[in-house]
């Protein structure tokens, strides 16, 4: 299972790499606020939106703020630390709208077109399988809804590459930073 999320040699539950990330996180948190960069997704107050590979839930707290109180966060990560680091967020930051999802595999278990923005940061390199991966993120993605995928580790070319070619996805607006694209039709 492992090797379909994360290729062949990395896998999803060795507990020593996420806590080291873990830690690099919150160094990068408290010196460049990444969760700033939800501001300029149209995030609108009452929608659903997924963080998709959430890990240590650096951006909850600006997506749970950015949705407001009918709305809804699904923080979803395969890793189980992760799901912990989430549950202690959500108690200590008082996230009420905020849900943990585990993943299984590249399947969320959220139900069909669930999502009106999902979001996937910094992770999009360590997906073995990114034409299943992205199916998955249009399976729970509503037919006007939105994906806002970055890089992660690898090239632009090879991130458009792999997004193109799922089938899944056009990209309609991208900038340096991020590629924002809208699901094709006729899952």
């Amino acid at each position: 299972m492992g090797g379909l999320i994360f290729g062949k040699n990395r896998g999803i539950e060795y507990d020593f790499p996420f806590r080291v990330m873990s830690w690099a996180y919150v160094i990068r948190d408290r010196l460049l606020s990444p969760w700033r960069i939800l501001d300029e997704f149209g995030i609108r107050k009452g929608q659903t939106v997924v963080d998709y590979g959430c890990g240590t839930g650096s951006y909850l707290k600006r997506a749970s703020e950015l949705v407001g109180p009918q709305g809804t966060v699904l923080a979803v990560d395969v890793h189980n630390l992760a799901m912990k680091a989430v549950n202690r967020r959500i108690a200590k930051e008082r996230l009420t709208n905020v849900t943990p999802v585990r993943a299984q595999g590249t399947g969320s278990t959220l139900p069909d077109e669930t999502a009106d923005l999902i979001y996937a940061l910094d992770m999009f390199h360590m997906i073995a399988e990114a034409t299943v991966f992205l199916r998955e993120l249009n399976r729970i993605c509503k037919d006007a809804g939105v994906l806002i995928i970055d890089n992660g580790h690898q090239s632009r070319h090879e991130a458009r590459s792999k997004i193109t070619s799922s089938c899944a996805w056009t990209i309609a607006e991208e900038n340096e930073r991020y590629m924002k694209c809208v699901p094709l039709q006729g899952r």
